[in-house]
């Protein structure tokens, strides 16, 4: 049985453009698992009359700062490409097809998917880069991937990865960075774990996001042996005015500088490759945040993106479903 692995990230615009980013927004901001808003119509004419009015210019800004920043284009998507290539590498001896697909923009899943029905795949084993599951994420790649197989009339036998954030590979990547990081920047006063926010709703509705989130923190504090005090997670990039899972990054940083804090690290344990939340948002917006509250040094600790060990740590998790 020939086997296809299709790896998922969240997705990026095709380019730093108010036009490509209205396409990319309506895209993403239209997924009922994105947004799941009590009043579908006061949104769907929020969105299409106001936010895609507005906010395109301003993430195009954004974008054109981290453009090219990993080579030509889109960071996230030359990351996650190198990564697909460095697990084509480490998995060689293994005869795999492997495709990348995005949830929103290009490459699509729905591309990548056909891709390997193309490769003659009977198997297709599907690896979302998320390593907490969320339902805005991880369930959301499930969705784009049932309604590709709706319209074939074979359909493969899948394997869906829901999560992977005990693994200890993944663990001991993080633990790894932070430690080398340190090594040349010397430890800080706080280590802030800050992960993507979801609305606080949605954990009340059962959305497991928030617990694994937490527990990823846990065993990262405990594999560098960290002091209570020594570390605290928090949730970054807030949309919209209803509660969201707190504490919020900017929120912490400021408190932190304002109680004395001089020197504070930010690691993403969320994210498998920098991109717009991480480049622009914790390392410039956040940043600024924190020194402007009276903090003296902030260092952005990098995603594992495609350090050796990372990718190791994605191979084996592939490993424990291939």
């Amino acid at each position: 049985m020939k086997t296809g692995i299709l790896l998922t990230n969240l997705g990026t615009p095709d380019e730093p453009t108010k036009s490509a980013l209205r396409r990319y927004l309506s895209e993403f901001l239209s997924d009922p698992r994105v947004v799941d808003p009590p009043n579908k119509l006061i949104w769907w004419l929020a969105l299409n009359l106001v936010i895609l009015n507005i906010r395109p210019k301003k993430s195009a800004l954004n974008y054109a700062k981290i453009w090219d920043s990993f080579g030509p284009g889109s960071p996230l998507l030359n990351i996650t490409q190198a990564q697909l290539d460095g697990l084509k590498k480490t998995l060689s001896e293994q005869d795999y097809e492997f495709e990348m697909g995005m949830r929103y923009g290009n490459p699509s899943i729905d591309h990548a998917l056909n891709n390997l029905k193309d490769k003659g795949c009977e198997r297709i084993i599907t690896l979302p880069l998320y390593p907490q599951y969320s339902k805005t994420t991880t369930l959301s790649t499930l969705d784009a991937i049932e309604q590709t197989l709706s319209t074939w009339s074979n359909k493969p036998e899948m394997v869906f990865i829901e999560h992977y954030y005990q693994n200890k590979a993944y663990i001991q990547a993080l633990t790894n960075s932070i430690c080398e990081y340190q090594a040349k920047n010397g430890t800080p006063d706080k280590l802030l774990i800050s992960f993507h926010g979801i609305p606080q709703r949605y954990v009340d509705n059962g959305d497991v996001y928030y617990q694994h989130c937490i527990q990823t923190a846990d065993l990262l504090a405990k594999s560098l042996k960290l002091r209570d005090d020594q570390w605290q997670a928090s949730f970054q990039s807030i949309f919209g005015r209803e509660e969201w899972t707190k504490p919020y990054t900017k929120d912490t940083l400021e408190s932190f500088a304002r109680s004395g804090v001089k020197s504070v690290q930010v690691v993403c344990p969320g994210f498998s490759a920098d991109c717009l939340e991480t480049l622009e948002e914790i390392d410039d917006e956040n940043r600024g945040y924190f020194i402007n509250a009276g903090g003296k040094e902030f260092g952005y600790i990098p995603a594992l993106n495609t350090r050796q060990d990372h990718i190791d740590a994605l191979a084996s998790v592939l490993l424990e479903h291939l």
